[in-house]
C-alpha cells in the first residue's frame, strides 16, 4: 500500500528512486505505520529531493489519503506504539485522540489500501465518491515526454572543448596557462500531443482521461487535441490551473461531445494543419481512444503510416484492452497496429501511471509492444 502512494509520488512527477523508496518503508518501520502524522513525515523526509518536490507531495498525499488536517503537522506526543489492526473502515470527521494532535480514525494503511484498490478499479465502475477521489489523484499527475538532446549547449563541467570561451580566457590571461572550458549539449522534454476520443464509446473514460491531460498541460511541453466528428485543440481550455474550470470551459469549446468517430478523416486534418508543419515531428504521440471507425479503415491505416514516419514515438491507449478475451479485432484498431509503437491500457488509474511511464521512456518493455517498425523502434 505505501509502494503504491510512492507510484502515485512517481506518476506526479516527483524523483522517488528505490533508494528513497526502501529509506521511506525504513523509516516507518522505525516510527508508526498506523500513524497518519508519521507516515506523512517520514515520506516527506526521505522522498522528497527539492523545494518542487514539496508541493507535489503535499498533493499526493492529501490525494492518496484524504484530506489532512492540522493535526498531521505538529509534534506526535510520545505514547507507546499502538497495535493497530489493518481495515477499510471510514472514521469520524474531525476526530482526534487525548492529546488533540493525533486523528482517531483508521491507520494511514486502512486509507492506502481503499487508494490502492481504487488505482486497480475500471473507470466506468466507479460511483461518485470513488470518482471524485479519482479526480484527486489525476490532478497530481505529471506528463513529460523522453528527453532529447538539442543543438543548444551550455557550459559545464564535462563535455567537449568549448574554443571560443577557451580562447577568451587564454586572452583575458595574456597568454598565461589557462583551465580549458568545455561545453555539453542541452537535455529537454519532448513535445507530447494527445489526441482524445470524445465520441459515444468512449464516453465511460472521456473525463477521467481529459483529467488525465489536463494535468499533462500544466506539467510540460503537451498539447491536446479531442477526436469525435470533429478535430479540435483543446490545449488553451485546458490550462486553467482549476480542474473543474478547465473542464468547463472544453465542456463549452468541443461540439461533438459523445457523437460518432472518425479517426482516420481527423487525423487526417491533425496532420496536415498541425503535425505536418512540426508539432508532431519528433513528438510522443498518445491517442486515447478504443480504435471504432466509423469511415474506412483504410484511410486511418494511411494515417497512422504518416504519423509515424514523422513522431519520435506513437502510443495508443485504448480502455478495452484490460477487458477478458480482448482482441484488436475493431477495423479501426486493426488498421492502426502496425504503425503502433507501443500499446497500452487506459481504463484505471494504475493504467494512466503506466501510460505515463511510457510516455517519459520508462517501462516500454513492461507493455505490449505493436509488431513491425514499431516495435523496433520501441
Amino acid at each position: 500500500m505505501l509502494v503504491g502512494f510512492v507510484r502515485a509520488l512517481r506518476a506526479a512527477g516527483v524523483d522517488a528512486s528505490t533508494e528513497r523508496l526502501y529509506a521511506f518503508l525504513r523509516a516507518v518501520d522505525v516510527l508508526r505505520p498506523g500513524m497518519r502524522a508519521d507516515v506523512y513525515w517520514a515520506g516527506r523526509a526521505t522522498l522528497c529531493g527539492g523545494h518542487d518536490d514539496l508541493e507535489r507531495y503535499e498533493r499526493v498525499f492529501a490525494a492518496y489519503f484524504g484530506p489532512a488536517g492540522q493535526g498531521d503537522r505538529q509534534g506526535v506526543r510520545a505514547a507507546p506504539p499502538p497495535r493497530m489492526r489493518l481495515a477499510v473502515r471510514d472514521a469520524p470527521a474531525g476526530a482526534r485522540g487525548p492529546g488533540g494532535n493525533e486523528p482517531l480514525g483508521p491507520p494511514a494503511a486502512a486509507l492506502a489500501s481503499a487508494a490502492e484498490v481504487l488505482r486497480h478499479r475500471d473507470v466506468a465502475d466507479l460511483d461518485a465518491t470513488e470518482r471524485t477521489q479519482l479526480n484527486r489523484l489525476l490532478a497530481a499527475f505529471a506528463l513529460h515526454g523522453q528527453t532529447r538532446r538539442s543543438a543548444r549547449r551550455r557550459p559545464a563541467r564535462r563535455g567537449d572543448v568549448d574554443p571560443r570561451r577557451t580562447v577568451r580566457e587564454l586572452l583575458r590571461r595574456g597568454g598565461e596557462p589557462a583551465l580549458l572550458r568545455r561545453h555539453a549539449r542541452v537535455r529537454q522534454p519532448r513535445r507530447v500531443v494527445l489526441l482524445v476520443d470524445v465520441s459515444g464509446s468512449m464516453a465511460p473514460y472521456a473525463d477521467a482521461l481529459l483529467r488525465f491531460a489536463h494535468a499533462a498541460v500544466l506539467a510540460g511541453r503537451t498539447e491536446v487535441f479531442t477526436i469525435g466528428t470533429r478535430l479540435t485543440r483543446a490545449t488553451r481550455e485546458l490550462s486553467h490551473r482549476d480542474p473543474d474550470l478547465a473542464m468547463a470551459a472544453l465542456a463549452a469549446a468541443v461540439p461533438d461531445w459523445r457523437g460518432g468517430t472518425r479517426l482516420g478523416e481527423l487525423l487526417r486534418e491533425f496532420l496536415n494543419r498541425w503535425g505536418q508543419r512540426g508539432m508532431a515531428r519528433g513528438a510522443v504521440v498518445v491517442l486515447l481512444s478504443d480504435g471504432w471507425e466509423r469511415d474506412d479503415p483504410e484511410l486511418l491505416g494511411a494515417q497512422m503510416r504518416r504519423l509515424h514516419g514523422l513522431a519520435h514515438q506513437v502510443i495508443w491507449a485504448n480502455p478495452r484492452k484490460a477487458r477478458p478475451g480482448y482482441a484488436p479485432l475493431a477495423a479501426g484498431m486493426a488498421a492502426a497496429l502496425p504503425s503502433v509503437d507501443v500499446f497500452v491500457e487506459g481504463h484505471s488509474l494504475a493504467a494512466l501511471e503506466r501510460l505515463a511511464a511510457v510516455v517519459r521512456g520508462a517501462e516500454a518493455a513492461e507493455v505490449s509492444v505493436a509488431p513491425g517498425k514499431g516495435a523496433e523502434r520501441a
